[in-house]
């Protein structure tokens, strides 16, 4: 399943692991891998939406003051975009946490390190360059 920002926004995950006890799959049993996506360093988005974002995703209310310099846990590394009104989204992480939120266990999650938007050559991102190819991706045992 692929589940980028408006994927997690509308808790594609949950409705994915429903589908999963429905059919009877312990969610002890399942075995998650958080692909290659675009890294928190190159999505950068304005305050409204990363505030949307994480009031959708991660039901989590986020306060954001330009005019201060405070840390949060969100912003941390942030702060010398705040001229421009830009902040890091970490779209991983977020998948992380709803996957959590469902029960499913860390140690069956795996997460890649690879950015699609920064290995140009590897993946299509909507984002460099807007281009309307996929990316496709298979798990084969």
């Amino acid at each position: 399943m692929h589940c980028g920002r408006k994927g997690l926004e509308k808790k594609i995950i949950k409705n994915l692991v429903k589908i999963f006890d429905n059919l009877g799959t312990s969610r002890d049993d399942l075995l998650v891998a958080i692909g290659p996506s675009i890294s928190k360093e190159n999505y950068l988005v304005d305050k409204r939406t990363l505030k949307d974002f994480y009031k959708k995703a991660e039901n989590k209310k986020i306060t954001v003051n330009l005019t201060k310099t405070k840390k949060d846990l969100f912003f941390s590394d942030s702060n010398h975009l705040k001229e421009q009104n830009l902040f890091h989204l970490d779209l991983k992480r977020s998948a992380y946490r709803q996957l959590l939120n469902e029960n499913i266990l860390s140690k069956n999650i795996d997460i890649s390190n690879l950015c699609t938007y920064k290995l140009k050559n590897e993946f299509n991102s909507w984002r460099r360059n807007k281009t309307i190819s996929r990316q496709w991706s298979f798990i084969s045992s």
